[in-house]
């Protein structure tokens, strides 16, 4: 089994502070309750769901965040969040303009730090968000090379230093988790110690209309991650395929949340997935988009007339704008003249 060293970061002698053990009954009262809500209400805004959107959120709502929370306050300590996910660019040339980082992460990297900035607003010790990267884990399974997974996150933390946001934003993978093995090696026992069996997975997605609409999403992604120019098969053995792939991903998911807990005990989980209220995750929406399944790295930033940037499809966005390319590199699309 996989232990970690006490209280540590993703970086070698990088201490992390703990809050009370998982479990503690952390007293709330009054002060504290009304920190954890205001902490609560600068999220509640971004807020990446299915459930109906025309109910008013509330903090009394989301009763396991306000706990998670309450263990930080108690302790006095910047609130700890971790996110799964940045794990590379879609492999579709149709969806994204490359394998490296762009104007969807900066803009996405800016935003989580701009959470972070208004917690400490209403919270001076403020928050920190660990972004738990994990290409790597499913990189079999997405069709994305380990190399092409090692730049993107190199990348991600290039831009977290140029921009400067590390201090409130790092990044932790699979390379931090289990050394120097193979990522093969590190994938299987990833899944060895933490995976939920195959079964039990069908029978959640056969019962829980959520488990159900989250296997569907995963499937979907997949197919329409797939490069059709370079697959030579027919579209339902396209999707047999990718439904069963579907299930591996989400095994891992759970494999690399469970590890991710291991390594960042007591803190807040935020999820790229929508999540409907009452669940142990909360879903963040990072950038506006036109369904709540999309992501930076499954699409491009289309900047409009004001300012306004939202996620799209490369073959969308390249028809209504011009290509802006910065540094070298593709980086958004933009309908403003020049």
């Amino acid at each position: 089994m996989l232990t970690p060293p006490a209280a540590t970061g993703s970086r070698p002698g990088h201490r992390v502070p703990a809050p009370p053990p998982e479990g503690a009954d952390v007293p709330l009262g009054p002060a504290t309750r009304a920190l954890c809500e205001a902490i609560l209400r600068v999220l509640l805004p971004y807020r990446r769901t299915l459930d109906d959107t025309t109910r008013r959120d509330r903090p009394d709502a989301f009763p396991h965040q306000v706990r998670q929370v309450a263990r930080w306050v108690g302790a006095g300590e910047p609130v700890r969040f971790t996110l799964p996910g940045f794990p590379c660019k879609s492999p579709n040339p149709a969806k994204v303009l490359g394998p490296l980082p762009d104007e969807g992460e900066r803009l996405s990297l800016h935003f989580l730090h701009g959470l972070c900035t208004r917690i400490a607003d209403v919270y001076p010790p403020g928050a920190r968000v660990v972004i738990c990267s994990d290409g790597h884990v499913f990189s079999d399974l997405i069709r994305v090379p380990d190399a092409a997974i090692d730049a993107y996150g190199d990348g991600l933390r290039a831009l977290i230093r140029q921009e400067r946001l590390g201090d409130r934003l790092t990044v932790f993978d699979l390379r931090a988790a289990y050394g120097e093995r193979s990522y093969e090696e590190k994938r299987a026992a990833v899944e060895a110690e933490y995976a939920p069996a195959l079964e039990v997975l069908r029978a959640e997605t056969r019962a829980d209309a959520s488990a159900r609409r989250l296997y569907q999403g995963i499937t979907r992604f997949l197919f329409e991650d797939t490069d059709t120019g370079a697959y030579t098969g027919t579209r339902s053995a396209l999707q047999r395929e990718c439904r069963s792939r579907a299930y591996g991903v989400i095994r891992r998911s759970r494999a690399w949340g469970e590890l991710v807990g291991v390594y960042h005990p007591g803190a807040v989980r935020l999820s790229i997935h929508p999540q409907p209220r009452g669940s142990a995750k909360f879903g963040i929406r990072l950038l506006e988009t036109p369904d709540v399944w999309m992501t930076p790295w499954h699409a491009c930033v289309l900047e409009r007339a004001g300012g306004r940037r939202e996620l799209m499809r490369r073959a969308d966005a390249e028809r209504l704008g011009r290509l802006v390319v910065r540094h070298g590199r593709p980086s958004h699309f933009t309908t403003l003249g020049g």
